[in-house]
């Protein structure tokens, strides 16, 4: 299989899992390129995103390094094969790689939780607030850049609906209930479409008022994807330079603890519909 010119931030995931395997095992590059018939230089590619790796030689390095977790190996197998491109592929080219690389790790998700200080999940918005929210950034996009984030971001929502609808926990503070994006007849609308997903069996949506207080991790927008096994969790932040992914087992473990602890302090789900619900009314 011949090199990529970039990697997805999926395709980097299975690097660092395969050299996860190799090092535990205390398997050199050179004899992990010995034992799969390749030079040294394409372990270091496949290690790094850059090359692919067929799902027959994950198996004879797990075999190898003596990996007996058949279900993450499965996963990892399952990560190899080739499957059918996903929708996000048509924008490459257009939108930065960021954007693709979280609707993709969206569309992998087993479960998702997030939290949201300021913003409403993108995944919950309305096209009227999202534009208000493009629409906001320095240096301005011009408007066929606000018109592709908002046909992407449309899509991406695609991934809450249907027979394999991922279940979306959404922990949302009452300031970014109150941010009215596009002025309040556009928040109303907003707030009212929240409510409205809340009520799907797969779309909780917990709120944390003011009164709480403190809690760790206050500011930062976080996604916590669950994968097919522990060990493929993600943690996905926002900076200002486009999305983090985090994945080193003392990362999940901080974020899980900071989502428990948001998830402990808030509402409960009927409370804060009818929470949402009078933010609404008051607009």
């Amino acid at each position: 299989m011949g090199a990529r010119t970039s990697a997805t931030a999926r395709q980097k995931r299975l690097g660092i899992e395969v050299r996860r395997m190799r090092t535990s095992a205390g398997m050199s590059a050179e004899s992990a390129a010995a034992l799969l018939g390749v030079d040294r230089g394409t372990i270091s590619h496949i290690e790094s995103g850059v090359r692919a790796v067929s799902p027959e030689r994950v198996r004879t390095l797990a075999c190898n390094c003596d990996c007996a977790d058949a279900e993450y190996v499965e996963a990892l197998v399952s990560m190899a094969a080739a499957g059918r491109r996903g929708w996000w592929e048509k924008y490459r080219g257009s939108l930065p790689q960021g954007m693709l690389d979280i609707a993709e790790l969206e569309a992998h998700s087993a479960r998702m939780r997030a939290a949201y200080s300021m913003h409403m999940p993108g995944l919950l918005q309305t096209s009227d607030h999202a534009m208000a929210v493009f629409r906001v950034v320095v240096p301005q996009l011009p408007e066929h850049e606000v018109a592709l984030r908002m046909a992407h971001r449309v899509e991406r929502q695609s991934v809450l609906d249907g027979a394999d609808a991922t279940p979306f926990v959404a922990i949302v503070h009452e300031a970014a209930l109150r941010m009215q994006f596009g002025g309040p007849e556009v928040a109303k609308a907003q707030l009212r479409y929240v409510l409205e997903r809340s009520e799907q069996d797969n779309v909780t949506v917990l709120v944390i008022p003011f009164a709480a207080g403190a809690f760790p991790g206050a500011g930062q927008t976080v996604l916590y994807a669950e994968g097919p096994v522990a060990q493929l969790d993600t943690v996905q932040v926002d900076s200002s330079h486009g999305p983090d992914f985090l994945h080193a087992e003392t990362q999940l473990a901080k974020y899980r603890a900071h989502l428990d602890w948001m998830e402990r302090i808030a509402l409960s789900s009927e409370a804060s519909r009818g929470f949402i619900h009078a933010i609404a009314n008051d607009l």
